[in-house]
């Protein structure tokens, strides 16, 4: 006997969370099997050193839809806070970025960011409107498509000819360009070049930045928060709207394969040689895995097989936790500064430098960081008195030279704690215990090919209308019964559930038309 699901949802994570959620509350009876011990994916708590808790992978809130709150009836802690961003100078003279002014500029500085941000927040939520729907198909003759097509355009239209000719214009352009014409202060240029880079194979100067900036601030306006309890927290509350929906979270058990039967889905099985069958599976991991690994590709056409074998999907960013025994000295920061995020990118040529190793596969000897303190905000993640560092690092590409072997980890540790050094400089006499996860280990922790964020590069042959590849831009493959809720899908990473929710509102649209 197997047991019988109306829908089976591979991969607990976030997203996948999110779809078997909304399915349920249609009525579904919906099963989700997750291979780790906790719910999450990427976005979990956990120990990492005796008493010290951490978010493992992603770190800080800042996509989390308002329509996912709302139809999930999310509590408002769950909501991003504003926290400021902190470019630290190696002198001690920092600058303050907020959603929308900055302190420790020129008053011309200050200006054209006020306008910068003004100009972005109009242009990403119109990305946001457009992330939170299903994407057309492009060449579709369908009515639905049609109409989503032209609302599309009318909504582009309604920027004014001005703005719609520079949305148009600076969506293709590079970071580098815009921050070098408007800007003078170099943290302030090396700031918003990291915010459009972290967690991608790109650099200041690769065309598509601008968007990859645009896109993270179509989240809620570029406002990050650090959730109490860490990322987890977010995780959890999502597993308990699943489940408080009718949903079954089984933890601990890794999908082997997505049965296919006469060219279409039946179920899946268990590693551990379990089967449950569904004529619906819908798949929380990234597309190579889901349609290589679980499927397959001898079930798919081949044309479509190589262009999911040919996605671009090596991770670049690894991730830092360190166990304190007190808060690091940092010159020009108070107390209450520890509580914010804070930035090593001096300026936008040496986040370039930066990224220029990662092109023949070899990590950055002088890395951008992202730091938060988390333990500042929420002293139950360390031990009385003890801090949590949290850091992302870039760059570490997933295929390095030689692989992540112990000895390269080690050197990596080593670069990494010399930079912070530069602006802690007491860092290394605080440090208990030490964690450093590269794409690799993050392959390996949270199933994510390549150890890629994004499931997919964020680049404009593998967005919107394309992703991840032609054949499969609607959340589903071209197997009957098989779909994506994951971040490799429209509109792409981040801790956002967009993806999860578009997955299960296509999937309720197909069922009701048919």
């Amino acid at each position: 006997m197997t047991d019988k699901y109306d829908a089976i949802v591979v991969g607990a994570g976030h997203n996948g969370l999110v779809c078997s959620a909304l399915l349920a509350k249609a009525g579904k009876k919906v099963l989700v099997l997750e291979a780790n011990q906790q719910v999450g994916g990427a976005a979990i708590t956990r120990e990492f050193a005796d008493g010290y808790q951490v978010s493992a992978c992603a770190h800080l809130l800042y996509q989390l839809q308002p329509e996912v709150r709302k139809d999930l009836k999310l509590t408002a802690r769950l909501v991003s806070k504003d926290m400021t961003t902190i470019a630290l100078g190696d002198d001690g003279n920092h600058i303050r970025l907020k959603p929308d002014s900055v302190e420790g500029v020129s008053d011309e500085d200050a200006e054209q960011y006020r306008i910068f941000r003004k100009r972005m927040t109009r242009f990403s939520n119109l990305l946001r409107k457009l992330f939170n729907k299903t994407p057309p198909r492009l060449g579709s003759k369908d009515f639905k498509d049609l109409m989503s097509l032209g609302q599309l355009g009318l909504d582009v239209r309604m920027l004014g000819k001005a703005e719609m000719e520079a949305f148009l214009r600076l969506i293709f352009m590079n970071i580098h360009d815009e921050v070098t014409e408007r800007f003078e202060s170099p943290l302030l240029k090396g700031a918003i070049s990291l915010d459009a880079v972290l967690g991608t194979h790109l650099g200041p100067r690769s065309p598509n930045t601008m968007m990859t900036y645009l896109h993270r601030m179509a989240g809620d306006n570029g406002r990050t928060g650090s959730p109490a309890g860490g990322m987890g927290s977010v995780s959890n509350e999502l597993a308990h709207a699943a489940r408080a929906a009718g949903a079954t979270i089984r933890t601990g058990m890794p999908v082997k394969r997505i049965i296919i039967e006469n060219g279409r889905a039946t179920g899946v099985e268990t590693e551990a040689g379990e089967r449950f069958d569904s004529l619906m599976v819908i798949s929380n991991a990234d597309p190579k895995t889901t349609l290589m690994k679980l499927i397959g590709a001898k079930h798919a056409e081949t044309g479509f097989a190589r262009r999911v074998s040919h996605l671009r999907a090596k991770g670049n960013a690894a991730k830092l936790h360190l166990a304190l025994d007190g808060l690091p000295a940092i010159e020009g920061l108070s107390k209450k500064d520890y509580a914010e995020r804070l930035v090593i990118a001096p300026d936008e040529h040496y986040v370039e430098r930066a990224f220029n190793p990662a092109k023949y596969g070899e990590s950055s000897p002088n890395p951008v960081v992202e730091i938060t303190f988390p333990s500042f905000r929420d002293e139950t993640l360390a031990p009385t008195g003890k801090h949590v560092m949290s850091a992302v690092v870039q760059y570490a590409p997933y295929a390095l030279k030689g692989g992540w072997n112990d000895e390269a980890k080690a050197n990596f540790l080593k670069v990494i704690i010399d930079t912070l050094a530069k602006y802690v400089p007491d860092i290394e006499q605080r440090i208990t215990a030490t964690e450093l996860l590269t794409p690799a280990d993050i392959e390996r922790e949270f199933h994510m090919t390549g150890g890629h964020w994004h499931h997919a590069e964020l680049s404009l042959d593998q967005f919107l209308f394309v992703r991840p590849v032609n054949g499969a831009a609607q959340y589903k493959l071209p197997i009957d019964g098989v779909y994506l809720c994951g971040a490799g899908a429209h509109p792409g990473g981040g801790v956002s559930g967009t993806a999860g929710r578009n997955a299960a509102r296509a999937i309720l649209s197909r069922e009701k038309a048919a």
